[in-house]
C-alpha cells in the first residue's frame, strides 16, 4: 500500500471501470503517463490482466480487478480493494458501457433489462459508492463516459443504449447537485461517433467514406482528445466544472 496523500493532492489512486475498451484503455494510458496509481476495472478479467502487463507498473501501483458495474458488490469490493493496494482513491472514471446495434422495434425486454443494467445502473452505482467515499474524505472527481445518443441525437446504436446514455446524463447532474458542498464534482464527457475500431465496424467499411461525409465536421471523433477531457475533468484545478456534460460530436446536433 502507497503513503497516504491528503485530498486534493492530485497524486491519489485513479481507478477505471471499462479499462480494456479502446477508448477506456486510452484513458489509462492518459493517467499512467504521468505515473498515477491506477487500479483497472473490467468485466474480461483476461483482458485486464493483459492490459496490466502490457503497461507495467512504472511509478506507480497498477492493479488489475474484475468488476461488473452493475453488481453492487462489485462497485464495493473494487472501492475496497482500491483503497487497500493502491492508496486513496481521488478520481473514478466509468468508461464502461454495452453497446447492443438493435432496430428500435426489435428490442427484447431481455436485451433492454442487459443494456440499462450495465449502462444506467452501473453509472447510478458508481456515482453512489465513490460518491459517499469521496464526500466522507472531502474531495473526489467522478467523469462517466455518457454520449450525444443520449441527447437524441442520430446513432448508429441501439435505441436501449441511448436511453441508458440519457440516464447517465440524469445520473451526472443528480450527483453533481447532492456532491457539490463536499468538494466532489460529477461530470460526463457525451462523444459522437469516434474513430475507434467497433465504430468502423458497426459502419462497414463500404460505407464508411459515406458515413464522415455525412457528419458535420467530416471525421470521425479523435478518442485521444476524449481522453485528454477526461484527464482535465479529473484534475484539482476543475473544481468549478461539476454537473456538466462536455459534448465532443462532431457538430451532431439533437433531432
Amino acid at each position: 500500500m502507497t503513503a497516504a496523500t491528503p485530498p486534493g493532492s492530485g497524486t491519489g489512486t485513479v481507478v477505471v471501470l471499462g479499462a480494456t475498451s479502446p477508448l477506456g484503455e486510452m484513458i489509462v494510458r492518459r493517467f499512467h503517463s504521468e505515473g498515477r496509481q491506477l487500479v483497472l476495472a473490467d468485466r474480461d478479467v483476461e483482458a485486464v490482466d493483459v492490459l496490466v502487463q502490457a503497461l507495467g507498473s512504472g511509478d506507480g501501483v497498477l492493479r488489475g480487478v474484475r468488476a461488473d458495474p452493475s453488481r453492487n458488490d462489485d462497485v464495493v469490493d473494487l472501492l475496497d480493494i482500491a483503497v487497500a493496494h493502491a492508496g486513496p482513491v481521488e478520481v473514478v472514471v466509468n468508461a464502461a458501457e454495452l453497446i447492443d446495434v438493435r432496430g428500435l422495434m426489435e428490442i427484447t425486454p431481455a436485451e433492454l433489462d442487459r443494456v440499462m443494467a450495465y449502462n444506467a445502473n452501473g453509472a447510478f452505482l458508481v456515482c453512489q459508492v465513490f460518491g459517499a467515499y469521496f464526500a466522507e474524505r472531502g474531495y473526489g472527481r467522478i467523469v462517466s463516459i455518457a454520449s450525444n445518443a443520449g441527447q437524441g441525437a442520430r446513432t448508429i446504436a441501439g435505441g436501449h443504449y441511448a436511453v441508458s446514455k440519457a440516464a447517465v446524463i440524469a445520473t451526472t447532474r443528480l450527483f453533481a447537485a447532492e456532491l457539490a458542498g463536499r468538494n466532489v464534482t460529477v461530470n460526463a464527457v457525451s462523444p459522437g461517433p469516434l474513430d475507434l475500431p467497433h465504430t468502423r465496424a458497426l459502419i462497414g467499411a463500404e460505407a464508411i467514406d459515406r458515413f464522415e461525409d455525412a457528419l458535420p465536421v467530416k471525421r470521425l471523433g479523435d478518442p485521444g482528445f476524449i481522453a485528454e477531457i477526461v484527464h482535465l475533468l479529473s484534475s484539482p484545478a476543475a473544481a468549478s466544472v461539476t454537473g456538466a456534460c462536455w459534448d465532443v460530436t462532431g457538430g451532431l446536433v439533437r433531432n
